[in-house]
C-alpha cells in the first residue's frame, strides 16, 4: 500500500508528456533585419559577396543616420542616431572580419578587399564631415568617434590585406 502511495506521489511530480527539445535558431545580429540576415546566409560560400553585402548595409545605416539628422523623429531621436551608428560600425567590423577570415582560408577575396578599401574611404569622408560640422553632435559624439575609429581600422586592415593576398593568376600564351 505504501508503495502505491509513493508511486502516485512521485508520478504526480513528473510531467506526463515532456515537451520536445528544439535546437535554438542561430543568433541573428541585432543590427541586421531578417531580410538582410537571409541575404548574408544565402551568400554563405562567397566571401566577396558577403563583404559587399555588409558594406552596402553599412552605407544604408549611414544614409539613414544622415536622414535622421535632417528629419529628426519626434520620439527616440537620440536612440535612433546612436543605434544607427552602432549598426554601421557592426557592419563594417563584420566585413573586416570576413577579410581576415578569407586571408586565413586563402580565399580569393581581392574584390572584397578592393571594395573595402574604396568604400571605407568614402565612409570616412562622410563621418569626418559629421564630426566637424554635424548638427547635435553632443547626442552621438561617442558613437561617431567609435565609427570613425572603426572605419579607419577597417581601411588599414584592407590595405594590409592587399599586400598579403595572393596576386591574381596570370594567363600564359601558348
Amino acid at each position: 500500500m505504501k508503495a502505491i502511495i509513493c508511486f502516485l506521489l512521485l508520478s504526480s511530480f513528473i510531467p506526463a508528456v515532456t515537451p520536445p527539445v528544439r535546437a535554438a535558431p542561430p543568433p541573428q545580429k541585432d543590427y541586421l533585419t531578417a531580410v538582410e540576415a537571409d541575404k548574408i546566409r544565402d551568400a554563405e560560400n562567397n566571401s566577396n559577396e558577403r563583404i559587399r553585402l555588409f558594406l552596402s548595409f553599412a552605407e544604408d545605416r549611414l544614409k539613414k543616420f544622415q536622414y535622421e539628422l535632417e528629419h529628426p523623429s519626434t520620439n527616440r531621436h537620440t536612440d535612433m542616431l546612436n543605434s544607427l551608428l552602432n549598426a554601421y560600425v557592426g557592419c563594417v567590423d563584420d566585413a573586416a572580419d570576413l577579410i581576415q577570415l578569407g586571408l586565413e582560408k586563402q580565399d580569393n577575396i581581392r574584390k572584397g578587399i578592393d571594395l573595402m578599401s574604396s568604400r571605407t574611404k568614402e565612409f570616412l569622408v562622410v563621418l569626418e564631415k559629421l564630426s566637424a560640422e554635424g548638427p547635435e553632435k553632443e547626442l552621438y559624439k561617442d558613437n561617431l568617434d567609435d565609427a570613425i575609429e572603426g572605419t579607419r581600422d577597417a581601411m588599414k586592415d584592407a590595405e594590409k590585406a592587399k599586400k598579403k593576398v595572393a596576386p591574381p593568376p596570370i594567363r600564359r600564351k601558348n
